[in-house]
């Protein structure tokens, strides 16, 4: 199955169900400059025109800082293409070697078989190995007890409680704060079992 990378050059990992397609400020770039509506919502997996324009504000607005930028990858189907979800840092801060991780799957039918256990340990071994990444950081609810469970499956320890740090629906709600640093990463990454292949080319 074609992956639509837009560039040469575009990363795309591998797991043996699935691809994992760099998301960059140069693709959002190529994307809002190149496409339509219609194809950009194909390509991130958008059903609703709300979404594209949701996305086209953040773009407009500035997604990159001086301080910051992010990396992310879509997760593919590798059978039949259709974009499943995204997995990746949205807030990654490369002076200071630390980056939020952040995931979802975009269709609750998809959940429960595994691909961001799968998607997951790939984009964390990037992170540390062609981000320069010493730590790795996640904020989640104290009531989303499977990510909870991904997290600590791959060796994320538990900081703390940040107060009123995250917004639902109109609600300042407390998130769990979690990280993993290289050193331990290095030490579990033996265990994990995960293979990832870069692709950079059509």
């Amino acid at each position: 199955m074609k992956k639509q990378l837009l560039f040469p050059g575009q990363i795309c990992l591998e797991t043996d169900r699935l691809y994992l397609r760099e998301l960059s400020p140069e693709v959002y770039q190529h994307l809002f400059t190149e496409f339509n509506n219609s194809r950009i919502a194909e390509y991130l997996g958008f059903t609703t025109s709300k979404e594209v324009d949701t996305e086209r504000e953040k773009y407009a607005k500035g997604m990159v800082t001086y301080y910051a930028t992010f990396k992310a990858f879509h997760i593919l189907d590798k059978e039949t293409g259709r974009v499943l979800g995204k997995c990746g840092y949205h807030t990654w801060v490369p002076t200071h070697r630390r980056a939020e991780i952040g995931y979802e799957l975009f269709n609750d039918a998809d959940k429960g078989k595994g691909y961001m256990k799968e998607a997951l340990g790939v984009v964390l071994t990037y992170g540390f190995e062609h981000m320069n990444l010493y730590r790795i950081e996640a904020y989640i609810a104290d009531y989303n007890i499977p990510s909870g469970k991904l997290l600590k499956h791959y060796g994320f320890t538990v900081e703390g409680n940040a107060r009123g740090h995250y917004v639902v629906d109109g609600i300042n709600e407390d998130s769990v704060s979690l990280s993993l640093l290289l050193p331990e990463f290095e030490q579990l990454k033996p265990n994990w079992g995960t293979k990832q292949q870069a692709i950079n080319n059509f």
